[in-house]
């Protein structure tokens, strides 16, 4: 059996993010026109070294209790996802991602925060269908086997609460 620690699935990501980012920032760019004076530097040379950069510092991984992603170039992320607390997984897909190939898996949790905001997307995973039907195996299969650990402490109590309940009975039933 794995620790709880090591992981079950890595997460491969495909090259093409590194085309997705520099063209997501460049449509943001396009919006003021301080970011249009920039655009030729972002294509000429900072915007594919800064995808490349992010890009290299991509990292997901599925372990037994958790999901554990890592991301960001100048202002690095690094989330650790308990499996109990995921709530839903959903594919988002807009022109661009699907031009290149591509699918956002974003992630959310029973948190109290923002119910508009998700905790974690993944942008670009190599067979995302895999990774989701992945994680949502591992979270059911950590689900079940606390459930199960669960119900043989409760058995185990009720069985005792039994007991004492006839020899109560069976003491009345002497006197």
């Amino acid at each position: 059996m794995t620790k709880p620690t090591e992981p079950i699935l890595i997460a491969a990501f495909s090259p093409k993010i590194k085309l997705y980012t520099l063209l997501t920032v460049s449509f943001f760019m396009t919006l003021s026109v301080f970011g249009i004076v920039l655009l030729p530097i972002w294509f000429l040379g900072l915007g594919q070294y800064i995808s490349r950069r992010y890009y290299e510092s991509l990292s997901c991984s599925l372990t037994a209790h958790h999901l554990q992603f890592k991301k960001g170039v100048m202002f690095k992320v690094e989330k650790t996802i308990p499996l109990e607390n995921i709530q839903d997984l959903t594919f988002i897909e807009n022109p661009i991602l699907k031009f290149l190939q591509l699918k956002i898996l974003k992630i959310e949790t029973a948190s109290q925060g923002n119910p508009m905001k998700s905790d974690m997307q993944l942008v670009g995973i190599i067979e995302a269908d895999n990774f989701k039907n992945s994680v949502l195996a591992q979270r059911e299969k950590l689900s079940r086997r606390t459930s199960s650990d669960g119900n043989k402490d409760d058995s185990s109590e009720v069985v005792d609460l039994l007991r004492d309940i006839k020899d109560i009975l069976t003491d009345i039933r002497n006197k």
